[in-house]
């Protein structure tokens, strides 16, 4: 099977991105040929996957109609089976081409999208949001099937778009469990490269610093943890975005700021890092504050480090952890349960290896790349299936 997936760039950042490397050699080993077109020019994934047998294609153009046409060129030339789309502009852009071209095409739904979460956030204008959900549900009615990583998604975005719901087959993302593994062994090491002793209490979190990750909601907690343990220090480890600022200044009225590994203050920005497993392993408690999420995929990770999670009540990440077996859950936007959360996290520690026993178990029966990727081309082949522009779907993908 031949698979050309477009997404909006390869860059080192995003979830979808760090998806589609993680699953790209897993993919090739069992049978399919891999191309990856991407829309950004920008740096990032392309030596790691071109090593594994990825085909990469850079089509950077000024404009949607600019990317379907360069798009329609290269799905001419490779001729592949199925066309996946993932994220806004791949998914608009790569429906196009391949309508245009005779090539199914599938698309993945990541999450919760046009919702009034979106439309709450600041300097969002809801005529553009509603724009945008209008192409995204007419272009949709060209996909073979969608990918969902959650039931949730799956049952929102159905309805936001106007697909009937058998339509979509839910795979979550998956991690390889091996270097999860490896940076458990690699907590002292860590720990002391960013001059943190063997007793500090360490909270940290991985995310984009924007409305939806609830990062401010996490700051304010932490200056309520901190009244409880003392010593504690949150790592926030992730690229700048549209709420740096006013982070930043928030996190300084809670008494001290720092970027550096080395510096001192209770909380640190760490910007974009690229060993979040080892920062997991490294801390006492993984923290995702989210107002929204389609999966939440480091939760995933934390899951395979075998990290303590504190974590926003969601329903993406109740399918992920289960209703509080894995997890300590909270309710969005409150700094005050968030703070009893993570206190409670930092010193029950009978309760809280529970959990993490747990979520680690989980995560083997649930999570891998393997399981994953299995289920994935499962999905592929599916929707190669004559039937499957007819809604003959019996369930999602399992």
């Amino acid at each position: 099977m031949h698979v050309l997936q477009v997404i909006d760039s390869v860059d080192r950042v995003g979830g979808a991105e760090r998806a589609a490397v993680a699953m790209a050699p897993e993919l090739i080993r069992r049978g399919i040929t891999l191309d990856i077109a991407y829309l950004l020019d920008l740096d990032g994934f392309q030596p790691e996957l071109a090593e594994v047998g990825v085909t990469l294609f850079g089509v950077h153009r000024n404009s949607r109609a600019g990317s379907a046409r360069g798009l329609a060129r290269v799905i001419r030339d490779r001729r592949p089976d199925l066309v996946h789309t993932t994220l806004y502009e791949a998914d608009i852009a790569g429906r196009i081409a391949a309508l245009a071209t005779g090539v199914p095409v599938v698309s993945s739904l990541v999450n919760t999208s046009y919702g009034a979460e979106m439309r709450d956030q600041p300097g969002i204008r809801p005529w553009k949001l509603r724009a945008a959900q209008g192409l995204d549900a007419a272009s949709a009615r060209g996909v073979r099937r969608f990918h969902a990583l959650t039931e949730h998604v799956a049952g929102v975005m159905s309805r936001r778009l106007g697909v009937r719901r058998s339509r979509i087959d839910v795979v979550p993302r998956g991690r390889d469990p091996r270097p999860l593994a490896a940076a458990r062994e690699r907590r002292e090491r860590t720990r002391a490269a960013l001059c943190l002793g063997p007793d500090v209490p360490v909270l940290v979190t991985a995310a984009r610093q924007e409305y939806q990750k609830g990062l401010d909601v996490l700051i304010n907690a932490f200056a309520r943890v901190r009244a409880e343990v003392p010593d504690a220090v949150l790592l926030l480890a992730g690229p700048a975005g549209g709420r740096t600022e006013s982070l930043r200044r928030l996190a300084a009225e809670t008494g001290g700021i720092g970027d550096s590994a080395g510096a001192a203050e209770p909380v640190r920005f760490l910007g974009h890092r690229d060993d979040v497993p080892d920062l997991m392993a490294a801390a006492d408690v993984f923290v995702l504050p989210s107002r929204w999420e389609g999966l939440g995929s480091v939760l995933i990770e934390a899951m395979g480090v075998g990290t303590p999670i504190v974590t926003s009540d969601l329903p993406p990440v109740r399918e992920i952890t289960g209703a509080g077996d894995c997890a300590a859950l909270v309710p969005p936007d409150s700094p005050e349960a968030l703070a009893a959360a993570l206190v409670s996290a930092l010193t029950e520690r009978e309760k809280t290896a529970i959990r993490t026993e747990a979520a680690y178990r989980r995560f083997g029966e649930e999570y891998t790349i393997d399981s994953v990727c299995d289920r994935m081309v499962a999905f592929y082949a599916r929707a190669l299936d004559p039937r499957a522009g007819r809604d003959v779907s019996s369930g999602p993908v399992r």
